[in-house]
This record gives structure tokens, C-alpha cells and sequence, in this order.
């Protein structure tokens, strides 16, 4: 049976003074959890380790992204992350910093039987 996508919260983060693209990855993926209740998990009598999350993140600098960092701030199920371009970096030319902010995506999937869903008629 195929995975079904069950969730999509985005995120924003920073690292205003650091310039550090991980730690605001982390922080994007913190913000769109933070919007999350999942109490479904609970109520359907659903495995929370049997989600499999994507998690998509844009900074100017994907390269500068430690996945394995951003992947250890989904606490259940197996975790993806994609690093794409995206975000932004806001230059201070005066003081000669960069404040990054990166935005995040993260989807997650069940393996879930179409009758599970069926409403009752009525």
C-alpha cells in the first residue's frame, strides 16, 4: 500500500549574528513542529516511529547544511532532508555581517488503509 501524506507544516528560522545555515535550518524545522499538535497518532492507535518524514529546507548556502544535524530535531520516524537553494541572506554592509534566515518544509507520510477514513453514511 502506498504512503500517504498526512502533514505539511513550514517553518522559518535564523541565525542572525553567526551566519551558521545549519543552526537556522534546525530552527526552521523547530518553528513548523512547533505549530503541530499530532494528537492522531494516539487517537487511531497509530506508531509514531512508523511515519516517514521529508524534510525540505532552502538556504542560499545548501552546502553549508549538516543534514544529519537538521534530521536530529524530528524526534520520531524515519526523517529525510533535502537541502535545496531557497531562503535568505540578509547582508549588513556596515558592520560586515549576514543574518541567514532558511525555510522549511516538512511532510509526513503514513501507510494508511483507505477504510481507516470511511465516514459513515448519513
Amino acid at each position: 500500500m502506498p504512503m500517504k501524506r498526512i502533514i505539511l507544516e513550514m517553518g522559518t528560522g535564523n541565525d542572525l549574528y553567526g551566519e551558521n545555515y545549519t543552526k537556522a535550518a534546525c530552527r526552521a524545522v523547530q518553528d513548523a513542529l512547533h505549530h503541530s499538535s499530532l494528537i492522531l497518532f494516539r487517537s487511531l492507535g497509530v506508531n509514531r516511529d512508523d511515519m516517514r518524514i521529508t524534510v525540505n529546507v532552502g538556504v542560499q548556502q545548501p552546502d553549508q547544511i549538516d543534514a544529519a544535524t537538521v534530521a536530529a530535531e524530528i524526534p520520531f520516524g524515519t526523517v529525510t532532508v533535502n537541502v535545496v537553494t531557497g531562503g535568505l541572506n540578509v547582508v549588513d554592509e556596515d558592520n560586515g555581517t549576514t543574518s541567514v534566515v532558511a525555510t522549511a518544509g516538512i511532510a509526513v507520510y503514513l501507510d494508511l488503509p483507505e477504510a481507516r477514513f470511511v465516514l459513515p453514511a448519513g
